[in-house]
């Protein structure tokens, strides 16, 4: 019969491994495992057997959820899922000791490959509580022969403390290993899976998704770097890709703006202003790498697309950050773009949006034709006829240009960059859409910058002088929101706030202060812990003046040597705090005795002390007898012991020691 004490442990692992996974899981499977959850308390509580076919019926539903959600029990996140249903079903048949410790150690290894999912630190922290669980439990098996059933007082606390302490024993080892011992690089990269949700900018743009995106204040990326040598604010512009094709509803990028663009890392060494940075992702899984305009990237595992964008060679998974370098404002890239592309990036529905096409030819012809006139013209429009910057624009319907342009009038960027847009297509200037970020803030440590969903942001590049030009429509109808940065601009609208339902908590700094050092302690532990890699490792040494293998493992070895050292220490110092200062002496005095000349654990002092004594002669067992009268007298004296006393036994306890081994080495001599 399996002990409440174990059961309760069990369950607690069952349901801490649930929870860590409950964002990653199917919702029909979190459904099934929950049920069979409260299943499996119930016939621990009622003390009853689980029937084959109940078994059955749990694991077949569960693995069937998983086929209808992943269509495979192979790969990453399918796996990790079929692990989960195993251990839940090894969990229903638990009735020997042997089972339960097989649960445990497979509930180990099904938390640990929740890292497969995130390693961020709230897995992490997840992991370690189910860690500590599991320990509990097979603590528990092991003294649940030696309780009662019924003993249920302070037993959680005192196992847990328990526990605890053989955990804070590992830990020197575990941070000295982690240091010094030689990192390797992977064996192999996890592969994105293809229908993985993904959170932040997509490869697709309809009017309201960038103002829905904008209403999440979740960390987007993280910058690494000296950012006072970047933009300022207000030119921050942290690109992801450009769309270029719309069909009346919404814009989509074309495939050749994926492609290698011809500008390398080689190219650029003659350039005077460059600046080195890192760029972060929060979600590693997220496809678009955000750099900021006129960027290239270090690694030769990275590329910059023809569309200015940067993007992986194969998508990958990597908590790493990405080196990147800024060319400056200054540097302009030349494109020439053939008739093709000159076609291509002035196409538009010539059936739609009339009303717009009309205004378009108007501004054009009071500009003379000529395109930088033609821009200034649409912007004043767009200023002059009391556009409004929303979060809630509403719903477009028909002609979205038209109904935007001369109804609603009120619009988020991708609104108004969508319109600006298709008016300078409609009179022949090339143009298009950009999506990414714009603006950011500093972390609290004021060492990196923080750049959010609510950062979410759409602009313009239109063709001419050879050059694409980057325009931002938004920064003529709400410059703040450039300037400022639109976490700013939300917490001093309040018309904003009261648009945005999910801004709310903002009105509490306290809840803004928790969020923002909740992502920085992320980031530390993303930065300093799981991105710790060779070449950090390998840096951080050179400067110690460790260069070779040798020299790690020395230090590796001498490093655990000296923390048993201390442990050693540690231990014989509690364990002299329990003995009296006499009871000390007598202590290490039997430690340094024979195995048959050492104290029984049922012996008194007296006893003892006239075991050992008696092959004695009569004179030297006078000693033991006044050291008995000392003792008991020191002992059991309500006065506190002098200096003089206690030297005084100190000096016949070494008295007495003399004496044994002069005895033993006059037995071995004859």
């Amino acid at each position: 019969m399996v002990h409440p004490k174990v059961s309760q442990s069990m369950l607690l692992s069952l349901a801490l491994i649930l929870f860590i996974q409950i964002i990653y899981l199917p919702y029909a499977l979190i459904l099934v495992l929950c049920i069979e959850l409260i299943y499996l308390w119930h016939i621990q509580k009622s003390k009853k057997n689980v029937s084959k076919a109940i078994k059955f019926s749990f694991t077949a539903i569960a693995l069937g959820a998983i086929y209808l959600h992943y269509h495979t029990f192979v790969g990453v996140e399918a796996g990790v899922a079929s692990l989960t249903t195993f251990l839940f079903a090894k969990a229903l048949e638990t009735q020997k000791k042997r089972d339960l410790i097989i649960v445990f150690n497979f509930a180990l290894f099904v938390a640990a490959s929740t890292f497969l999912y995130s390693q961020t630190l709230y897995v992490a922290l997840g992991v370690v509580l189910c860690l500590v669980s599991c320990f509990v439990g097979l603590y528990r098996i092991q003294t649940a022969e030696f309780l009662s059933t019924r003993e249920t007082k302070n037993g959680l606390k005192h196992d847990i403390i328990h526990v605890g302490k053989f955990i804070g024993l590992a830990i020197p080892f575990f941070i000295l290993l982690f240091i010094f011992f030689p990192r390797l690089p992977p064996l192999w990269h996890l592969p994105i899976q293809q229908n993985k949700g993904m959170t932040g900018i997509s490869d697709s743009m309809s009017p309201g998704d960038i103002a829905e995106l904008s209403q999440s204040n979740e960390l987007a990326f993280r910058i690494i770097g000296d950012i006072t040598k970047l933009s300022t604010r207000s030119e921050m512009y942290w690109r992801a890709l450009v769309l270029d094709q719309y069909d009346g509803q919404k814009w989509t990028s074309h495939g050749f703006n994926r492609g290698l663009n011809e500008l390398n890392s080689y190219q650029l060494s003659s350039l005077n202003q460059k600046v080195e940075y890192q760029y972060l992702a929060k979600d590693p899984s997220v496809e678009w790498i955000m750099g900021l305009e006129q960027s290239v990237p270090q690694q030769r595992n990275y590329y910059l697309r023809y569309d200015g964008g940067i993007s992986a060679q194969r998508p990958i998974q990597t908590a790493q950050p990405i080196n990147l370098v800024w060319l400056g404002r200054e540097t302009k890239i030349n494109h020439e773009l053939s008739q093709f592309q000159i076609q291509y990036y002035t196409q538009y529905l010539h059936q739609r949006d009339i009303k717009s096409q009309s205004l378009a030819w108007d501004l054009f012809i009071k500009s003379g034709e000529q395109p930088e006139r033609y821009i200034q013209q649409v912007l004043d429009w767009f200023k002059q006829n009391s556009f409004q910057y929303s979060l809630s624009p509403g719903v477009l319907s028909g002609d979205r240009i038209d109904a935007f342009m001369f109804n609603s009038r009120q619009g988020f960027c991708e609104h108004f960059a969508s319109s600006f847009v298709m008016m300078m297509r409609y009179v022949g200037i090339p143009a298009r859409v950009v999506t990414g970020y714009q603006g950011g803030q500093f972390a609290p440590d004021q060492k990196s910058w923080e750049v959010r969903q609510l950062d979410a942001h759409a602009w313009t590049e239109v063709y001419f002088g050879g050059q694409w030009q980057r325009i931002d429509p938004t920064a003529m109808i709400a410059p703040e929101r450039i300037d400022q940065g639109m976490q700013n601009l939300i917490q001093n609208n309040q018309t904003l706030y009261s648009e945005n339902t999910n801004w709310s908590v903002a009105k509490y700094p306290f809840l803004t202060k928790i969020r923002v050092w909740s992502d920085y302690a992320s980031y530390q532990w993303q930065s300093k812990v799981v991105g710790y890699n060779a070449d950090q490792q390998q840096s951080w040494m050179t400067k110690f003046g460790i260069h070779s293998v040798a020299s790690v493992f020395v230090i590796i070895l001498a490093g655990s040597l000296i923390i048993l050292g201390c442990y050693a220490l540690w231990m014989l110092r509690k364990k002299r705090k329990h003995y009296s200062q006499i009871d000390w002496v007598l202590y290490v005095f039997n430690r340094k005795l024979g195995l048959h000349s050492r104290r029984y654990s049922y012996e008194t002092v007296r006893q003892w002390l006239e075991r050992i004594s008696s092959p004695l002669s009569q004179n030297n067992r006078a000693v033991f007898l006044e050291i008995i009268i000392l003792y008991e007298r020191l002992s059991y004296s309500q006065s506190s012991i002098s200096k003089q006393e206690f030297a005084n036994f100190k000096s016949m306890i070494k008295t007495c020691s003399y004496l044994l081994v002069k005895y033993e080495k006059g037995l071995s001599a004859k």
